[in-house]
């Protein structure tokens, strides 16, 4: 039986693709000697100020912060979104999460999930699978509960990870009572904490590709850092110890990112181990910026995560491939999540030829300047409770950027090279203010055509794990 979904990323990739939708691992023709493998390390919520290398002060981020020395620093780079669901939709369509039909955060129950992972978008694990690579997921999907929105039907050989939004326990992993740890299509329970599961299915992972002649592109997508804070006792016991008088609560999250550090570290030592490292890209980045409420620290950047300001969506990214992309340096060009998707595909040796929103920033990182000053970009968010179900938005043109944190709120208007902690709003007669309101709601006007809600006949009950495989 062809599946609805199956059909629908046939009818964009050709028949040829057809082997790759229905056999796992499959590979194709055009993959060459010269592709690397890829590792996209995604964790959630971490704050811009929560990295040693970002100025830290009371925290310790040696794995991370070596990535950001051993490879290139993104400077000027976003999330599509201030929350979970919607930037990692960015992250596999190389669209706007609304482009994408995921506006919001896709939760558990219909009454409070606020988007639907379109079933035509084509994926980038889609598009890497076309050019031979062996894709993988382990960690966090967040993209949807049930067929066809599963890792295993867009375009994922492998998943072994958590198909929820958080958990409401990182020991027992249940989110609402339910177990969303699967391998595959199948539940599975795992003991542990999440994050050192995470990064030992990882491990595993590079042992059973070190002999594979077939590059390898893994999505390692962490819970960590977002809530329920839940460091190991010995990581915050040492934390206490360390920094003196330092608040429990704020210890608490401190003791959380430097676990998340020491598991990027051990992931960072096993693919060194392998061998693999020689010839593996390595992109590092966080869904949105940290949770001021949880004590994330953005400093010195404004707000936090659901805001609009920079420390909800400015967020810490490296990229580093060894021979390839200069120790130590930075790419300052302007980029969003959903720019990866077309930079790895260009690196892959497989540009996209589809429409998209994103850039390829591999010409920047090669320090060209194809020109795009003039680029526009846009946020969104839709959320229900206080939010009354309604988006709201941000746009960006070179320095000038509007926002609003809310629906209901008037857009505020800042220059961010000369207020680049959004201290004082600008006055919105300014003709640049309305030049981004007008591309806004052009913006706006094209999302609408994209549903985020599930078809109407799809609005049944949740079943068990088990009986929604088809």
């Amino acid at each position: 039986m062809i599946l609805m979904q199956e059909k629908k990323v046939v009818k964009f990739l050709g028949v040829s693709a057809l082997s790759l939708l229905f056999f796992p691992g499959s590979g194709y023709a055009v993959q060459n000697n010269d592709q690397p493998n890829i590792l996209v390390i995604m964790v959630d919520d971490l704050g811009w100020g929560d990295l040693s290398i970002n100025g830290g002060k009371d925290i310790h981020t040696p794995n991370i912060d070596k990535l950001f020395e051993d490879g290139t620093a993104l400077t000027n780079h976003y999330s599509n979104c201030t929350v979970c669901s919607p930037t990692r939709a960015s992250f596999l369509t190389g669209q706007y999460p609304d482009m994408a039909g995921v506006p919001g955060v896709i939760r558990t129950h219909d009454r409070n999930s606020w988007g639907y992972l379109s079933e035509d978008a084509i994926t980038l694990p889609n598009l890497l699978k076309l050019a031979g690579y062996n894709t993988a997921i382990i960690g966090k999907w967040h993209l949807g509960l049930e067929a066809p929105n599963l890792p295993n039907m867009r375009g994922f050989d492998y998943f072994k990870g958590f198909l929820g939004d958080m958990m409401d326990d990182y020991y027992n992993h249940l989110r609402h009572g339910i177990n969303y740890m699967w391998l595959n299509n199948h539940e599975i329970r795992a003991e542990g904490h999440a994050t050192d599961l995470f990064t030992e299915w990882a491990v595993d992972y590079f042992d059973q590709q070190k002999e594979s002649k077939i590059p390898f592109f893994l999505f390692l997508s962490y819970n960590a850092p977002h809530s329920p804070i839940q460091p190991p006792d010995e990581w915050y016991q040492m934390v206490l110890d360390r920094e003196k008088g330092i608040d429990s609560l704020r210890a608490r999250i401190v003791a959380f990112v430097e676990h998340l550090d020491a598991s990027v570290g051990k992931v960072m030592k096993e693919l060194k181990a392998t061998g693999l490292n020689k010839n593996t890209l390595v992109v590092f980045t966080s869904d949105n910026g940290g949770s001021v409420f949880h004590h994330a620290s953005n400093d010195p950047l404004r707000g936090g995560k659901q805001e609009h300001y920079e420390g909800g969506i400015k967020v810490p990214t490296a990229m580093v491939w060894p021979g390839k992309i200069d120790p130590g340096s930075e790419t300052p060009v302007l980029s969003l999540t959903m720019d990866l998707v077309p930079t790895l595909c260009e690196i892959a040796g497989r540009p996209v030829t589809h429409a998209i929103d994103g850039i390829s920033l591999w010409p920047y990182i090669n320090g060209e300047d194809p020109g795009t000053s003039e680029r526009v970009v846009f946020w969104v968010r839709r959320e229900g409770g206080r939010y009354g179900g309604q988006a709201y938005y941000a746009a960006r043109k070179g320095p000038y950027k509007i926002l609003q944190n809310n629906a209901y709120e008037p857009y505020q208007l800042f220059n961010l090279e000369e207020d680049p902690y959004e201290q004082t709003p600008l006055d919105t007669s300014l003709p640049i203010f309305n030049e981004l309101r007008n591309h806004l709601s052009q913006h706006i006007r094209r999302a609408g055509s994209v549903p985020w809600q599930r078809p109407f006949q799809n609005l049944i009950p949740k079943m068990a794990p088990k009986s929604i495989i088809p």
